[in-house]
């Protein structure tokens, strides 16, 4: 059994900030999906998606601008964990993506990430992933490790 996330974005324009998010996944050797879907535009298919996400993925990044809502909508509709990866889309520079994702109510909690914090929304999913799949976590110390080793030598 493998790890699999699920990366869903609101618009095909944010998928070249995701595309970061992929390159850590293919790092860690973690497969993947990605997925456009709009909290608004698609909302019947993002609910059946979240519904049935469970049968397919371990965990979600949903990455979103502006009024940010897909990362709680999918967070309403599955118990898997939801990263909430604001894109910085407006005049507001993220913003009001940001805040978007990060004022969850109550009860529907969402992991949220830096704006456009691509690599960490991909690297928490791995942490997230190590409690299961535990070799991950080695795999963790040693990208740490190497992270480390690019600081001091430079």
């Amino acid at each position: 059994m493998t790890p699999k996330v699920a990366i869903v974005v609101g618009s095909k324009s944010d998928l070249p900030v995701v595309e970061r998010c992929t390159k850590i996944l293919e790092e860690f050797e973690i497969s993947y999906d990605v997925k456009v879907l709009s909290a608004h535009r698609t909302p019947f298919e993002t609910q059946e998606f979240a519904v049935n996400a469970d049968k397919y993925y371990d965990i979600i990044i949903a990455g979103a601008g502006k009024a940010a809502h897909l990362p709680g909508v999918i967070a309403s509709y599955t118990l898997l964990p939801v990263i909430g990866l604001p894109i910085k889309s407006s005049i507001l520079d993220g913003l009001d993506s940001l805040l978007s994702i990060v004022q969850m109510p109550k009860g529907v909690p969402v992991a949220t990430v830096a704006i456009d914090g691509a690599e960490n929304a991909a690297l928490l999913a791995c942490h997230i992933l190590s409690l299961k799949y535990t070799y991950l976590k080695k795999t963790l110390a040693d990208y740490r490790e190497k992270k480390a080793e690019e600081v001091l030598n430079n």
